[in-house]
């Protein structure tokens, strides 16, 4: 088979959803318009969900708090291929209680997205003073395309 004729690998937008580390998080505005955020995703494609690290008081948190829908788009790093997924989120934290379990749903998503953190007692007085939430949107639908 010459190269002309090979067959062209289907696109699967769930492995670009997979491999990308910058994303763009749309939320819904309180008077219905979408506010879009850049976030950094961790798609745990086993459990269909998708975490990303955020903090209280910023308006993506107030629109998932007031609307639970979501959309997160990736796009390839050549910019031909994008992916999106779209569902409901659920928040776990902020936390005052640096070994309470909202902070240690963080170091789980760290855990699985990064690997270990050289000093997890820091990692975790960051999360209480930042007031970091985890969200994880629960994937009802993916899709995407590759352009080129």
């Amino acid at each position: 088979m010459t190269a002309a004729s090979a067959p062209e690998t289907a696109f699967d937008p769930q492995a670009l959803l997979a491999e990308s580390r910058l994303g763009v998080l749309a939320t819904i505005k309180a008077d219905g318009r979408p506010q879009l955020s850049p976030v950094t995703p961790f798609y745990d494609r086993s459990a269909g969900v998708i975490h990303v690290s955020i903090t209280e008081g910023r308006a993506k948190t107030a629109n998932l708090r007031r609307d639970p829908r979501a959309a997160l788009e990736v796009t390839s790093a050549d910019g031909w291929s994008w992916a999106t997924a779209e569902g409901t989120v659920t928040l776990t934290g902020p936390s005052t209680d640096p070994d309470g379990p909202e902070v240690q749903a963080l170091v789980d998503y760290y855990r699985a997205a990064a690997g270990e953190h050289p000093d997890w007692a820091e990692y975790r007085a960051v999360m209480v003073a930042d007031r970091r939430v985890l969200m994880t949107l629960h994937i009802d639908k993916v899709y995407g395309a590759k352009i080129r």
